[in-house]
């Protein structure tokens, strides 16, 4: 049985404790499905009341850090090396309609003296499902108690994998079908199931091959870079060589694919 540190126990407790009303909220979803109001504001406040709690439990347990949230945005902290990321409803379309594949995902960022920074703690969650997914910087990679490997395909046309696609009329929805168009005629399959968080996640497991997408968001990514690197994956940009936490442009991918998958990305 893996042994989380006193700081992943933290971040652990919180996202339980969070997915507790979540999952009563979601049934409440359910319900909303038939109602002519719809379940669309209802799942705003929901999405609103996840980060407060988030916010209230990692600001308590470490008050010095700083947060930057989907919903609160960027929040200073008097200690400025450290600083959580979090989304508090990863999939909320998903959510909406009931669907039971959404996440809450929470990482943290150091900063070194110089501005550079890495994520060095990640926790992403399925209430649903409860999976929990967590990693530590140099610790491995875990899915409740049992530790993760991402997979070891090494042929790009086995391999299964995840993606985004932003409706349209949204920022890259033209590249983002030429890259699925380029990609889909070299590989398994091709799956978009609406959750970033769980996308990097189920990479880390080795359910996915890779996963990539662009116009992302820094929370959308954070907690997935380290799940992903931990479990013995690449993740970088897709086009040149950047940041992958501004969330941009992502691929994370197991070793033995991930070059052969980013040329085809940057020739789509």
């Amino acid at each position: 049985m893996a042994l989380a540190s006193a700081l992943l126990t933290v971040m652990m407790d919180a996202v339980r404790k969070t997915a507790r009303p979540m999952l009563r909220d979601f049934g409440e979803v359910s319900q909303l499905q038939t109602s002519r109001k719809g379940p669309g504001d209802f799942v705003t406040a929901a999405d609103i009341k996840a980060e407060d709690t988030l916010y209230e439990l990692l600001m308590k347990a470490r008050p010095g850090y700083g947060f930057l949230g989907e919903e609160r945005g960027f929040i200073e902290g008097t200690d400025k090396s450290h600083r959580w990321i979090v989304d508090p409803i990863d999939g909320t379309t998903n959510f909406i309609h009931a669907m039971p594949h959404f996440a809450i995902t929470v990482g943290l960022e150091r900063f070194a003296p110089d501005g550079s920074s890495e994520i060095v703690a990640a926790v992403t969650y399925n209430p649903v499902m409860n999976e929990m997914f967590w990693a530590e910087k140099g610790k491995g990679c875990y899915l409740n108690d049992g530790r993760i490997r991402v997979a070891g395909r090494k042929d790009l046309s086995e391999s299964l994998i995840g993606t985004g696609l932003p409706f349209i009329g949204k920022t890259g929805h033209a590249q983002s079908i030429k890259d699925i168009h380029a990609v889909g005629q070299r590989v398994a399959g091709i799956r978009r199931l609406g959750s970033a968080a769980l996308d990097f996640a189920w990479v880390a497991a080795g359910r996915y091959d890779a996963f990539f997408e662009r116009n992302l968001q820094a929370w959308d990514v954070a907690a997935g870079i380290l799940l992903v690197t931990e479990a013995g994956g690449l993740v970088t940009t897709i086009d040149i060589d950047g940041d992958p936490k501004n969330g941009k442009q992502v691929l994370a991918a197991n070793p033995d694919i991930h070059t052969a998958l980013r040329k085809v990305l940057q020739a789509a």
